[in-house]
Formats: C-alpha cells, structure tokens, sequence
C-alpha cells in the first residue's frame, strides 16, 4: 500500500479520531475509502525521546472499537494456539515481524534519527512469537496489504469493520 505525506488536515482528523494531540506521524499509510486516515506511520522515537515501537498504529474508531471486541472474545488465545501448531502461518508471522523492523529502520534512517537501540528487534503486537495486540497487527496489516501479516489478515476478515465501508464522523474535517 502506498503512503501518503500526512497533511495538516490529516493530522487534525488523527487527533480527532484518538481525542488527544497526535504525536509524530510521518505518513499516513491507509486511508478510508473516503479519504480518512485509517493508520498512521509514526517515527521510532517521538519528540519527547520515548522510543515508539509501534510503526504502524490504528487511528480510526469503528476500526478500533471492531478490533477491541474481537480482542475480548478470545481470539488472541486461539491465533496464540494456532502459531505454536501451524508453521506455515508461524513462518510468515517471523517474515512480518522482520518486514516490520526494516520499515521502522528505513523511516529511522530517512527521518536522520539516530537507531532507537530501546526497541531494537521488536516490533509490535507481539510478533514474531507472541499474538498481544491486534490494534497494532491489523494497523500493519491495512499498512501494507494483505497477505504480510496473517494475524493481522485474519482480524481484518473476521472484523465486523471493513475498510471498504466508510464510518467516519463527518465532523472530523469540520
């Protein structure tokens, strides 16, 4: 998926979608249908000098609020369950988790930041080894297609949210 330089505007919308100030967004790396921002790419480390692992990071709350019942009903336990058994699925889970951690390092680098030693070698929602956030893994997933992230594909598919479909508050470009 391409990003898109993040605009003022987009920057408003993000900070309307969480309810506080959005923090160091480098682009914006999916987009509702109608043009929202759906995830934002954010720096390794923000302005404050807190390192950030988390790259990719949801922003848009139907998403979020979709996310968060799967969360509740169990379902990182059975992904958690089926990484030990399903190796296949395993293997490419370890292929996201170092995607991912190129990605941070490329933007790191293009950004002149200096390596975030702090997070070096994690990504996010637990990967490569662990299912903990599927906020995190369903924002990677949107980020950079399917078919990368299979935690993050499989909490997509069984979402009641769908990117395809705007659910966006008209009042966040007001």
């Amino acid at each position: 998926m391409p990003l898109t330089p993040a605009t003022q505007l987009d920057v408003q919308v993000v900070s309307r979608q969480l309810g506080r100030p959005a923090r160091d967004i480098v682009a914006i790396a999916a987009r509702c249908v109608c043009g929202n921002p759906l995830v934002v790419q954010t720096k390794p480390r923000l302005a404050d000098g807190t390192p950030f692992p988390t790259l990719y990071y949801l922003t848009h709350p139907a998403a979020t609020a979709a996310i968060s019942t799967l969360e509740a009903s169990g379902l990182m336990a059975e992904l958690q369950d089926r990484l030990a058994v399903d190796e296949k699925m395993a293997a490419a889970y370890l292929a996201a988790h170092q995607q991912y951690i190129a990605q941070r390092a490329e933007v790191a680098a293009a950004a002149h930041l200096e390596p975030v030693d702090e997070i070096d070698g994690i990504s996010a929602g637990g990967m490569p080894t662990r299912v903990k956030c599927l906020h995190a893994l369903a924002g990677h997933a949107l980020a950079v297609g399917p078919g990368i992230n299979p935690v993050g594909d499989i909490a997509l598919e069984l979402s009641t949210w769908q990117p395809t479909k705007c659910e966006c508050d008209p009042a966040w470009r007001e």
